[in-house]
């Protein structure tokens, strides 16, 4: 018997490299599954929007800047009963959707978050960023007392009837650590290993920019 719907959301910033090759995983990950795929776009100048279009996705336009941002449009489209949230560069497994929405059904869990460190291709991850994510993900657990190894993973499975119970403020990239905290705080929530890849196309992020405000986030957030 067919589980409830799912919503996978996908932000995207000029990812024509790779965007089509996301939504086919998914969709065949998928294909016994009621679901949703919805691009939310930070006004690309490439073929993203086409592409996404061109294969069944929901492609809906957000033209203020932010990953928070963009995922809280999202938030705001989906209207299945999970929601999966995905990078649109294949690095994230979207073939472990169904295992884990199966996961979060028979665990009766509120929210799932991955851990990349666990399982992580070889080139996927440069040396600062590792770095970066294991002071984040310290700076965490020390302020906040939750037990996430992966801070920064933007790969999470969650009923949507949980974001009722989450207060997210912010609208940059500081929302990944901050919706970690707010589900481990407040929801019964697990962190599980994935398999991370090298990524298809540009780096988007500015290491030492993104990581430092995400810092200053964690501060500001605890006191």
């Amino acid at each position: 018997m067919p589980g409830p719907k799912i919503s996978i959301i996908i932000p995207t910033m000029n990812e024509e490299e790779s965007v089509g090759q996301v939504i086919d995983e998914i969709r065949n990950a998928l294909s016994s599954r009621e679901h949703e795929i919805i691009v939310v776009d930070t006004d690309s100048s490439d073929r993203t929007k086409e592409i996404a279009a061109s294969l069944g996705a929901i492609v809906v336009n957000e033209s203020r800047r932010g990953y928070g941002r963009a995922y809280k449009t999202g938030f705001e489209r989906a209207d299945g009963d999970i929601i999966a949230t995905l990078d649109a560069d294949m690095t994230y497994p979207a073939y472990d959707i169904p295992r884990l929405a199966d996961e979060l059904e028979s665990k009766s869990l509120d929210f799932i978050s991955t851990n990349r460190f666990a399982h992580m291709e070889k080139g996927a991850m440069g040396g600062k960023h590792r770095l970066g994510n294991w002071i984040l993900s310290c700076t965490a657990r020390l302020l906040f007392r939750v037990r996430v190894k992966d801070s920064q993973s933007g790969m999470w499975v969650f009923r949507r009837s949980a974001l009722s119970s989450l207060d997210i403020v912010s609208d940059g990239m500081a929302m990944s650590e901050e919706i970690k905290i707010e589900a481990f705080s407040k929801l019964k929530a697990i962190e599980v290993p994935i398999t991370y890849r090298v990524r298809i196309g540009e780096v988007k992020l500015n290491s030492w920019k993104d990581g430092i405000g995400n810092l200053k986030y964690l501060f500001r957030k605890r006191f």
